[in-house]
């Protein structure tokens, strides 16, 4: 079965309309990668949690910052490599400089037997939509259409 995750979409009027909170994944492996990296705070669901209450905590735990307000449901999505995503929608300011996420540990360099500490998340940004599309994740656009129906529809 393929892994389920849940995130959350923060989003805030902006001067030239709606903007995004999309973070960049921390770690070597994503250290180069800009354009197409960019993603939504999102984590695994784990055993007998909703996907709203993993979408809360892993925000909260990528930010380092409590969220306000219940996310509403946005869209499903099914990402390249076969991972489900079970997006929520939130609107709820705050300072993408002062993000403080968790760590994670893993061997670095591989085979070296040596074990570093890297952030879950290295930066976060706001992006106006039409930058946001260009900077996000490819398999994870249909959430920007997703947040656009919605704000057209209201």
């Amino acid at each position: 079965m393929a892994e389920r995750s849940a995130g959350i979409l923060l989003h805030r009027p902006g001067s030239a309309g709606r903007e995004v909170l999309l973070v960049h994944p921390g770690g070597p492996f994503w250290r180069k990668r800009d354009a197409g990296a960019w993603q939504i705070p999102k984590g695994q669901i784990e055993p007998g949690e909703t996907a709203s209450a993993a979408a809360i905590r892993e925000c909260e735990e990528e930010l380092g910052v409590r969220l306000t307000g219940a996310p509403a449901p946005l869209a499903t999505i099914r990402q390249a490599g076969g991972k489900w995503v079970e997006a929520f929608a939130l609107e709820q300011d705050l300072d993408a400089d002062a993000i403080r996420s968790i760590t994670f540990t893993m061997e670095w360099p591989p085979r070296s037997g040596r074990m570093q500490s890297f952030p879950e998340v290295d930066a976060a940004r706001w992006f106006g939509l039409a930058d946001a599309r260009a900077m996000m994740l490819p398999s994870q656009l249909p959430l920007l259409d997703a947040l656009e129906e919605r704000f057209a529809s209201s």
